[in-house]
C-alpha cells in the first residue's frame, strides 16, 4: 500500500473507533494535513475500497474499515500506546492486593478489569465452570450492540465462554506474544463485529494462564495490548492461574 493511502486508513480507522459512524473525505481532508485535495482523498478512499480494506455501508455514506482493513493497521500502522506511569502503579497496587486475598481473585479481577476498560470483564480459573462476570451494562451501550441480534450473539457466546478455553488455548500453542484476531478471524467468538486481544503467560510452578479482550472491530488494539502485556507480566509468577477476558 502506498504511503498516501496507509496515512488516509489510519486516519478513518482514528474516526472510526472514535465515532463508530462511516468516515467520509471531507472530514479527512478538514482535519488531518496530507496536503492534497478532498478530491484526491476521495480517489484513495475508492482504491482503498476496490482493494478490500474499505467498504460503503450504503450510497452516499462514508466508509468503515473491513476486517482487511483493520488487519493491515494492526499488523503495519499501529504504534505502542503505553499504559500511562498511574494506570501501571495502580494495577500494580490492586494486583498484589489481588494476591493476597485467593478466594476473591475471580471476582474482584472481573470488577477491576471492568472499571479500567470500561467494558464488561470475566475472570475465571482454568479447568474451572466458575467465571466472574462484571461491567455487561457497559459492554450492551456500544454502538454495535444496540439490536437484539447481536445481543443475543454476544451474550451466548458469554455464557458459554468456559466451554472455548480448551480450543482457544490449542489455538495458541507455542504463542508467546499477545495475538489479535479480528472478526471472523475469532477462534472462540462467531459474532461478526468482535475482535480478541489474547495471550497465554506461565505461572511459576508451570501452568498457564490466559488474558484476553473481546470487543468491537474498532476496539483500540494498541492499548488494549498494552493492557493484555502489563496484566501478563504483574499475572506471570503469582501461583495461581487465572483468565481474564474483557469484552469491549
Amino acid at each position: 500500500m502506498e504511503s498516501r493511502q496507509e496515512k488516509i486508513l489510519a486516519a478513518i480507522i482514528k474516526e472510526y473507533v472514535s465515532s463508530a459512524v462511516p468516515v467520509g473525505s471531507s472530514l479527512i481532508f478538514e482535519k488531518y494535513n496530507l496536503n492534497v485535495s478532498s478530491a484526491t482523498i476521495r480517489s484513495e478512499m475508492l482504491e482503498l475500497e476496490n482493494d478490500g480494506y474499505l467498504y460503503q455501508p450504503y450510497t452516499s455514506a462514508g466508509r468503515i474499515p473491513t476486517d482487511k482493513g483493520f488487519r493491515y493497521f494492526v499488523d503495519e500502522l499501529m504504534r505502542d500506546k503505553k499504559l500511562t506511569q498511574k494506570e501501571q502503579n495502580s494495577l500494580q497496587v490492586e494486583v498484589l492486593k489481588l494476591k493476597a486475598q485467593n478466594r476473591m481473585l475471580a471476582r474482584t479481577t472481573a470488577k477491576l478489569l471492568s472499571e479500567m476498560s470500561d467494558n464488561l470483564a470475566v475472570s475465571g480459573v482454568i479447568g474451572s465452570d466458575d467465571f466472574q462476570k462484571a461491567g455487561l451494562q457497559r459492554l450492551f451501550s456500544k454502538p454495535e450492540f444496540q439490536n437484539s441480534d447481536s445481543v443475543c450473539r454476544v451474550a451466548e457466546v458469554i455464557d458459554y465462554i468456559d466451554e472455548s478455553i480448551d480450543s482457544l488455548s490449542k489455538e495458541l500453542e507455542n504463542k508467546s506474544e499477545v495475538e489479535v484476531y479480528i472478526g471472523k478471524e475469532n477462534p472462540i467468538c462467531a459474532v461478526d463485529e468482535c475482535s480478541m486481544v489474547v495471550s497465554k503467560y506461565n505461572l511459576e510452578g508451570g501452568e498457564e494462564g490466559l488474558l484476553a479482550i473481546i470487543g468491537p472491530k474498532r476496539m483500540k488494539y494498541s492499548r488494549n495490548v498494552s493492557l493484555i502485556d502489563y496484566l501478563k507480566k504483574l499475572l506471570s509468577g503469582g501461583g495461581v492461574v487465572v483468565i481474564l477476558v474483557i469484552l469491549v
